[in-house]
């Protein structure tokens, strides 16, 4: 790398001020100066000191600015600075066990990188509205920062997860010629001459058709859902991940899910101790998430549900009142399989020993969360894929490349979907959905 581009990638840092850390890690530099570059959280001032809550993404730290220490400009621009200032902090760091992360800073210099207008978030209580408006700035206080790097951690343990177990990423296409269920949820558009296409609801066809090239794939990317929902469970675009495994039955899919669930949670509960903290989790529920999960058929289901008297019409697909009634008949997730095969997708397989089931599985995680997970074994049979389709009233020339599969070497094969969005409300213990990602899209909502 020459100079000048080296120059334009230091840290931006004023003359004699030392290198800059994360927050998070500065307990392992007590003792040390160091300098802090981030935004004023928060700050208070009593006679000679002030307490500036300086974060950086990575965390929240108090820093001491002690008039005696300091410039008498340097502690009135401490004492002046307003809300989301951005500003470059200098000082020593010292070990506090009562301060978060363990440590505070001595403040011995500091810059105003930008001296910030009236912050229209302030600790008053807002409406939600008022909140997703604002958006871009919600995400900057503590809980949505805590939610944010949770989210974060999901997707690293997924990958992590996957990536161990020999799979290979394979990226779906989010512009698709044809739906996996029907277009009804499904956001069309015009593409340029070749006609109709829509956003993608789900990857898992074109998994398929990398399971029988690798064997063992997933995709792990955004989907759309064009659903009339409001529910807090519901959003119009998500992301999923969607592993498919060759040589697969349902009996193998569901513990490939099971394995995965307790992984993401080990995960978060190894890595995420702080921001769970701060969300005020119970992390002792989800120390229970450990194998095995019980595994319940929908007939079983149904007579739960029966017993507790909660209303549902027998060979309809579960709501979420049901699946929140099934659920908290346990303290893990559940898995509830076997499904009435008239309310499932196309490309479901057939129970042989009950040709009115399909050979699929719902995850139901406790607490009220609802199903992380929808999958099964595929149907492998050519002929039988050819009538599915006729009887859900989908074009065949729109198929005719995921009948290939079926022609060329088919293999009993099976999957799953997990919600990134619904698996991080459940894992932070948040009620609304639409907190977990930076910026949702629902029904009456593309702003910001």
């Amino acid at each position: 790398m020459d100079t000048a581009s080296q120059e334009k990638t230091m840290p931006i840092l004023p003359e004699g001020f030392p290198p800059a850390v994360r927050i998070k890690d500065l307990k392992a530099h007590v003792g040390q100066e160091v300098s802090l570059q981030g935004w004023l959280y928060n700050m208070r001032s009593k006679g000679k000191l002030a307490f500036l809550q300086v974060r950086d993404g990575s965390g929240i730290c108090q820093c001491v600015a002690f008039q005696g220490d300091l410039p008498p400009e340097v502690f009135e621009a401490a004492k002046s600075a307003t809300q989301e200032t951005a500003l470059i902090v200098h000082g020593a760091v010292r070990g506090d066990e009562r301060a978060p992360g363990g440590a505070e800073v001595g403040i011995k210099g500091l810059k105003i990188m930008h001296l910030s207008r009236e912050y229209p978030i302030g600790p008053k209580e807002h409406g939600p509205d008022f909140l997703l408006t604002n958006r871009h700035l919600w995400l900057r206080s503590r809980k949505q920062a805590a939610i944010a790097r949770v989210r974060a951690q999901v997707k690293r343990a997924i990958n992590d997860f996957f990536d161990g177990d020999g799979f290979i990423q394979v990226d779906a296409p989010i512009f698709t010629p044809s739906a996996c269920e029907g277009t009804t949820n499904l956001f069309e558009l015009d593409y340029f001459d070749e006609g109709k296409a829509y956003l993608t609801q789900s990857g898992q066809l074109y998994m398929e058709a990398a399971a029988m090239a690798l064997g063992k794939v997933y995709c792990f990317g955004p989907t759309f859902r064009a659903e009339r929902s409001k529910t807090r469970r519901h959003l119009t675009e998500f992301w999923m991940v969607e592993p498919e495994v060759a040589y697969c039955d349902l009996s193998g899919v569901m513990d490939l899910a099971e394995r995965f669930v307790c992984a993401i949670v080990r995960h978060c509960l190894n890595h995420c101790a702080a921001d769970l903290k701060e969300l005020e989790r119970d992390t002792a529920k989800l120390e229970k998430v450990l194998s095995p999960f019980p595994r319940v058929s929908y007939d079983e289901a149904a007579a739960i549900l029966k017993r507790k008297g909660v209303e549902f019409t027998y060979g309809d697909d579960f709501g979420a009142p049901q699946e929140v009634a099934v659920a908290e008949e346990y303290d893990r997730p559940v898995m509830v399989h076997r499904f009435p095969a008239d309310v499932k997708a196309f490309y479901m397989k057939r129970d042989p020993a009950d040709g009115t089931k399909a050979l699929c599985v719902d995850v139901l995680a406790p607490e009220g969360y609802g199903e992380i997970i929808g999958g099964g074994q595929r149907a492998d049979d050519l002929t039988y894929l050819v009538d599915q389709l006729a009887k859900h009233k989908l074009p065949q020339a729109a198929f005719e490349w995921y009948l290939d599969l079926r022609r060329y070497g088919s293999v009993p094969h099976g999957g799953f979907g997990l919600g990134v969005e619904r698996t991080t409300s459940w894992i932070c213990g948040i009620e609304h959905i639409r907190e977990t990602i930076a910026f949702p899209r629902m029904l009456y909502r593309i702003y910001p």
